[in-house]
């Protein structure tokens, strides 16, 4: 009995220390009121340590300590940042979108829309998913093309559309193939249009208007085969898809010479 009474008073005991050491846990970044400064080393000693969420917190509590210092603005822009670095983006949007609609007119506006591009950006999933993140990050970044042209994150972030045109062209191609694959043609020709038509300047356009004359062709439609393969050897005269679609032309129709050249 004793025995069973000691095993249940350590239980008890140990019980006790996990539920001390949980509190303390919790309360580990709880900021007691200090100078501003001592605050902001504290956030920048855990920035050069790579500790970017305990970096993000402390700068956020710079922010919120001293909101009219003129430390304020630096470490809200700081904590968006830091949570990118942690790959916490939804944090790192709410804080970037906040610094753009309290400060609109601020200097680092540019740099705000630029991060909120990279957040969605570096979320883009594999092409068999929904886009969204794509769709999010053109608009971020597009707005600093549009509205701060000659800032230094312009020439970045017309890479980054081009490479997300490039990756919703890829969703396209890859469902048009798919309905193409299941004798869809017309749902195919749908998608591959969708790629003529909005990222013409990927480098899905050569294979998006060679499958369009496959498709035409499936469906008999030999005349818009024809003008379809001769928009991509105008375009793309030494692409192999040219010269597939050239055999392809040449093959079920007898007026190839007239409309379509030959290949380069």
């Amino acid at each position: 009995m004793l025995a069973q009474l000691f095993c249940l008073k350590n239980v008890t005991y140990l019980f006790l220390i996990v539920l001390a050491l949980g509190g303390c846990s919790d309360k580990e970044d709880q900021y007691t009121d200090r100078k501003v400064e001592d605050l902001y080393n504290m956030a920048m000693d855990h920035f050069d340590t790579k500790s970017y969420a305990k970096a993000a917190r402390a700068f956020a509590e710079v922010e919120r300590q001293h909101p009219y210092s003129n430390w304020a603005l630096k470490a809200q822009l700081m904590s968006a940042y830091c949570y990118y670095e942690a790959k916490k983006y939804e944090e790192s949007i709410e804080g970037f979108n906040l610094f753009i609609q309290l400060h609109p007119g601020h200097t680092e506006v540019a740099y705000a829309y630029y991060m909120l591009g990279l957040c969605h950006y570096e979320q883009i999933p594999i092409i068999e998913r929904d886009q969204k993140p794509a769709e999010s990050s053109l608009k971020a970044f597009q707005e600093v093309i549009n509205r701060f042209p000659t800032s230094v994150y312009a020439k970045d972030a017309k890479f980054k559309i081009d490479l997300v045109y490039d990756h919703l062209a890829g969703k396209e191609m890859s469902v048009g193939r798919y309905y193409q694959s299941q004798g869809a043609h017309l749902a195919a020709i749908n998608r591959f249009k969708e790629v003529i038509s909005r990222y013409q300047t990927t480098s899905h356009a050569p294979e998006s208007l060679h499958r369009l004359v496959e498709c035409y062709l499936a469906l008999g439609l030999k005349a818009e085969a024809q003008s379809t393969a001769a928009v991509l050897g105008h375009n793309f005269p030494n692409s192999d898809w040219y010269k597939d679609s050239y055999a392809l032309v040449q093959k079920h129709t007898s007026s190839t010479a007239a409309a379509v050249s030959p290949p380069k």
